[in-house]
């Protein structure tokens, strides 16, 4: 028979995180900093057709991984370097529509400059380009897919926010919207809060492994700095 259970429901930041503080937040930035869904899709339909996908304008475009990392799940190996040129090419040059989610800008304006860092699956070059595009304040440390030998869903991108920050692992709160980001912040060590956007609560809840919390972006969230570090409650 068919599992009928309910779909597991995640606390909010201000229950699950009471009485805890993180010495830095290390945050995703597509779908948790900044809205680009639209040109993502745009692009990724566009290389879909171009490369012969079945079905371009259904594809289904899967958040939170390196873009060479999910061509090489839908290419042959001899394609995937021309596929990640053109996704690349047509991403750089489709910025229309990124903008900046509600509650980023108290967010980091809230964090001291040392407390907090960007660890995104784009490469240097698109992550300047959007950050651009979006008009978004982005912190001293900012961790792109150019930076480690293995992007998310491996530990490696947020391994090196902490080291770039000086913190442990163990004492960061990661912010993600992505099932393969919340994977990779769990290897590292780190505490995490999913955001939802890009994936629905259900999604995110049902995710292996499970976020620590769960909140409704980050206009959802409050963070609080004091001498013992970064306290984070429900807005």
């Amino acid at each position: 028979m068919p599992d009928l259970a309910p779909p597991r429901t995640l606390p909010t930041p201000g229950v699950a995180f009471a009485g805890r503080t993180f010495d830095a937040v290390l945050f995703d930035m597509d779908g948790t900093l900044i809205d680009s869904v639209p040109a993502v899709n745009r692009s990724w339909r566009r290389m879909a057709s171009e490369h012969g996908l079945p079905d371009p304008d259904d594809f289904q475009i899967p958040h939170g991984t390196p873009a060479r990392t999910l061509i090489a799940t839908l290419l042959p190996a001899d394609r995937v370097e021309a596929a990640f040129e053109r996704i690349h090419e047509l991403e750089l040059e489709d910025t229309e529509g990124v903008t900046i989610l509600p509650g980023t800008r108290a967010a980091l304006a809230t964090l001291p400059p040392d407390r907090q860092a960007i660890v995104t699956s784009c490469t240097r070059p698109l992550a300047a380009v959007r950050i651009a595009a979006s008009g978004l304040a982005a912190p001293s440390v900012v961790v792109t897919a150019d930076d480690v030998a293995r992007g998310k869903p491996d530990p490696d991108p947020f391994l090196l926010g902490a080291e770039r920050l000086g913190v442990d692992p163990a004492r960061c709160l990661v912010v993600e919207d992505a099932p393969a980001g919340i994977a990779a912040a769990r290897a590292a060590g780190c505490t995490t809060l999913a955001v939802t956007g890009t994936h629905s609560a259900d999604e995110l809840a049902a995710a292996s492994p499970a976020p620590d919390a769960l909140a409704t972006g980050l206009a959802a969230v409050r963070f609080v700095v004091d001498p013992d570090g970064v306290r984070v409650t429900d807005a």
